[in-house]
């Protein structure tokens, strides 16, 4: 017998939301880019660097999406590897386009600068503090481990430390080799911390690190299987089809892409900067923002679902590789491009680095986190804005 007319159009319907749910973000995110090219093309800046911003969220977040399917096959300790180094690979692109305007405009250092710390500072207490802030007003109370915390507070603090030397050199009028030196050393010393904290998480103290529940975005279809509608068949997601060399594969076109999109960014939005007069700590700060975004929508949905585990892992995870890895591989690729970047952070930078760090470390220590804890990170993020706009 053939089906109702009524109940082919609610298959129908469904099905296209769940192609919507599914692939919004990449639809999203290419025709942001087209449009970008379009209005960099025919002098539109603001409208250009705006677009370009859409089309590097979106495509950031299909990125994380497809990494973590990736994570999931690969399965502890190596997923969180794969999860937070795929974000950071799009934030090192982001930021090395942006370092390459330095060619004509030396002052775009600084803005880099900024962008790395902001980074941090941002997935530390926007995704952090939104995360546990919104969490907490569902479920009162969330636990997590916290040896994982306490873990990665440790690190970060001493990265932060370490990036204090070349600053303190300069405050004790050294000469720009001296400081040039001391940068070099400083990020070959966090590129050997890296590779040792690397073996401590993925072989000597992997339960440090253990994840207990996914960040994946739940897609439409997945509640609706839940709620027993079994008669509405779910499109299955294309990247789970694929195969590990597909999945890497994906990641690399759709980073190839953003890479796109980032010329237009950094080239239109280095310009906007200038004649609105947009200092270095703000420009850094919205850089930070744009690269973190997808990450902080992903933390956002795995709180409310009471996976408070995924987000520290997510948020500190994602701050650990920020410094570690981008401080050491942005140098390098200043140097090979005939740009000299040097690590002597402005005292704002490094001061609200090593606060966060802290609060994070007092926020976390304790194994459970509350939505107080949660606007603590928030409020403190809200006075680092300001000072960032005056600085």
């Amino acid at each position: 017998m053939d089906e109702p007319v009524e109940k082919i159009l609610v298959k129908t319907d469904n099905k296209f939301r769940y192609f919507a749910e599914d692939y919004w973000d990449i639809f999203l995110g290419i025709l942001s880019i087209l449009i970008a090219f379009y209005f960099h093309k025919i002098g539109q800046g603001a409208l250009a660097t705006l677009f370009a911003a859409i089309g590097i969220g979106s495509l950031s977040l299909t990125v994380s999406e497809v990494a973590e399917i990736l994570s999931e096959r690969l399965q502890e300790p190596y997923g969180s590897f794969v999860l937070t180094l795929s974000a950071v690979i799009v934030e090192i692109i982001l930021l090395y386009i942006i370092l390459l305007q330095a060619v004509a405009d030396p002052e775009v250092v600084k803005t880099v600068k900024g962008g790395i710390i902001s980074a941090v500072i941002v997935d530390l207490n926007v995704l952090l503090g939104l995360a546990v802030f919104l969490g907490g007003l569902r479920f009162t109370e969330q636990e997590h481990n916290k040896e994982t915390s306490s873990a990665y507070t440790t690190i970060l603090l001493v990265a932060a430390i370490a990036l204090l030397v070349p600053g303190l050199l300069t405050q004790g009028k050294h000469s720009p080799t001296v400081i040039e030196d001391a940068s070099i050393a400083i990020a070959s010393l966090l590129m050997l911390f890296y590779i040792i904290i690397l073996v401590f998480q993925t072989k000597t103290h992997t339960h440090f690190f253990k994840q207990t529940a996914r960040s994946r975005i739940f897609r439409l279809k997945r509640n609706m299987v839940k709620e027993n509608q079994q008669d509405i068949p779910p499109d299955e997601y294309i990247f789970e089809k694929f195969n590990m060399l597909g999945l890497i594969a994906s990641i690399f076109i759709f980073i190839a892409i953003i890479a796109f999109g980032a010329e237009v960014f950094a080239i239109d939005g280095i310009q906007l900067a200038k004649e609105y007069g947009v200092s270095a700590g703000l420009s850094g700060l919205i850089i930070a923002i744009v690269a973190v975004a997808p990450e902080i929508i992903t933390a956002i949905k795995a709180a409310k679902n009471d996976e408070i585990q995924r987000v520290v892992n997510i948020a500190m995870g994602a701050s650990t590789v920020s410094i570690l890895l981008t401080v050491p591989i942005l140098m390098a690729l200043a140097y090979m491009s005939g740009i000299k970047f040097t690590l002597d952070f402005n005292p704002l930078e490094i001061g609200a680095l090593i606060f966060t760090i802290i609060l994070a470390w007092k926020t976390t220590d304790e194994g459970h986190t509350n939505y107080f804890e949660g606007m603590s990170h928030l409020m403190f993020f809200l006075a680092f804005a300001i000072i960032a706009i005056y600085y």
